[in-house]
């Protein structure tokens, strides 16, 4: 059995690490961290895990960490990157959902995140954990940066067409929304139900953090520079991420035939028939990618629609993947789960 620590277990992240890892076949639960919840039994902060994880909350001690093989850090950004390099140098596998070394340029993520990288020497060697796209490297890696929840259905509903080069690198747009559960458990005014539940409204339009890494991504795939606008949004619901996406043809294609092809051996992402609109509510819960690829009135502009659940596939139920393809076990392993509904 594989043993697993959450770091930073009273987030929403946090608990739904536990929730898929309570019930994964081969891996135990040996360690949850929290600062504030320290001494107290997870099932009492969090009752829906009630003999589902039968532990208590332990402060963020370093040599805790050393009696997992894994450690997932589901905490704020910059953390991560404190506890790495001494957990890498003793051998344990991290896995991070921030954002700590998931951009590759410490200037960069500096002046997305206002402070300097703890540990920029580890950033070349860091994995960026979109087994889509890396499935091969993340095999081999040690340390691991789990994708933004934006960047994971943006980046899946891009890939095929610039895989195979049929759309324009310009002019690309991503607009998305998102429930406030992607704010985090954090109190804030501006999420709070009174606020939120009758509203709908971008947010972050001069720029999201998740920008330069979506521009990364992109880039990645087709070795040029990308020209993206993403304009992120908030929507009055707890859980999911919806993205509309678009772009110009460049040449003629078989769109449907086309996505069918390039996901036909994913088991996380399911391009639906033709004519299809997604629903967030179908992946709620589940660690999965729902797509649908639309050419309106036969135009040159692609529209793409692409649905996941920002706290699994656009977080825990990821790392979880990662964590499997690092350990050679089967890649859905604790993940089969099918989505909430209603």
């Amino acid at each position: 059995m594989i043993k697993v620590a959450v770091v930073g277990g009273t987030g929403y992240t946090g608990v739904e690490l536990m929730r898929i890892l309570a019930r994964h076949p081969q891996a135990e639960l040996a360690l949850v961290t929290s600062r504030g919840d320290a001494g107290r039994r997870v099932a009492e902060v969090y009752p829906n895990l009630r003999g589902v994880v039968d532990l208590t909350f332990q402060p963020p001690e370093p040599q805790l960490l050393d009696q997992a093989d894994v450690i997932f850090f589901a905490t704020p950004n910059g953390t991560a990157m404190q506890y790495a390099p001494a957990l890498l140098e003793r051998g344990r596998v991290v896995i991070d959902l921030a954002a700590d070394f998931r951009l590759k340029d410490p200037q960069v993520w500096e002046q997305w995140y206002g402070q300097p990288h703890a540990c920029p020497e580890l950033l070349a060697s860091a994995v960026y954990g979109l087994p889509e796209v890396n499935r091969e490297k993340i095999k081999k890696a040690r340390l691991i940066a789990c994708p933004g929840c934006y960047p994971t259905a943006v980046q899946l509903g891009f890939l095929p067409l610039l895989h195979q080069h049929v759309i324009e690198r310009t002019g690309l747009v991503a607009d998305c929304k998102s429930g406030v559960s992607g704010a985090g458990r954090q109190a804030q005014v501006a999420t709070l139900m009174a606020e939120t539940g009758e509203g709908f409204k971008a947010y972050a339009v001069p720029g999201h953090r998740h920008l330069p890494e979506i521009r990364q991504g992109l880039q990645a795939l087709t070795g040029k520079p990308v020209e993206l606008t993403f304009v992120p949004h908030l929507t009055p619901m707890i859980r999911g991420i919806h993205a509309t996406l678009y772009a110009r043809l460049r040449e003629e294609a078989d769109l449907q035939a086309l996505y069918e092809r390039h996901y036909a051996r994913e088991p996380f992402v399911e391009v639906l028939p033709a004519g299809s609109h997604p629903d967030t509510v179908d992946v709620r819960g589940a660690n999965r990618c729902q797509i649908a690829v639309h050419r309106p009135g036969n135009g040159d502009v692609v529209v793409v629609l692409a649905v996941i659940d920002n706290l699994v596939k656009g977080a825990a139920g990821q790392a979880v993947q990662n964590m499997n393809l690092v350990f050679g076990l089967p890649e859905t392993a604790g993940l089969e789960l099918a989505g909430l509904y209603p």
